[in-house]
């Protein structure tokens, strides 16, 4: 099951959209920003209907 989530970067604060895939159970995951393309780190915890996402910077 896909959903988006809309989240800030947490090095420039630019808003953008996250596609989570929920059927995957918690992940760990790292995704550049499409803004000033450093890299974010993506934490999801989910039971496959509701979820958290947690997003930082690499050092955090």
């Amino acid at each position: 099951m896909l959903e988006t989530e809309r989240y800030e970067c947490p090095y420039c604060g630019e808003p953008a959209e996250a596609v989570l895939d929920l059927s995957g159970g918690d992940q760990s995951y790292i995704e550049d920003c499409p803004v000033c393309c450093r890299p974010i780190l993506f934490h999801l915890q989910t039971d496959g209907h509701e979820w958290m996402l947690d997003v930082q910077t690499e050092n955090e």
